[in-house]
């Protein structure tokens, strides 16, 4: 099924269990970011090695970041959403 024939409407990828949506708020350096998460929490999240020289991370993008289990203001990137992905987020309501 082609992106037309469901009304422009792509698959995207879903937040996994450990998983949150966020918005990236400020550029750190060293390989890191600082995030605002789907449940309130601001985060310092860190950018893989992974996705370092293939995905460019910039301000306002909108990614998924896996919150440490043993330091919550610290996070993970694990994906970023291109920006007609993030939009489409929006218009079906799951980030604001």
């Amino acid at each position: 099924m082609s992106e037309n024939e469901n009304g422009g409407r792509k698959d995207l990828r879903m937040p996994d269990d450990d998983e949150v949506f966020a918005v990236v708020t400020d550029m750190l350096g060293a390989n890191r970011v600082q995030v605002r998460c789907a449940d309130g929490q601001e985060r310092t999240a860190r950018i893989p090695g992974r996705m370092q020289k293939r995905i460019w991370i910039r301000e306002d993008d909108v990614v998924l970041v896996e919150p440490w289990d043993w330091q919550d203001e610290k996070a993970d990137i694990s994906w970023r959403y291109e920006k007609s992905e993030a939009d489409q987020l929006r218009r079906e309501g799951h980030i604001e």
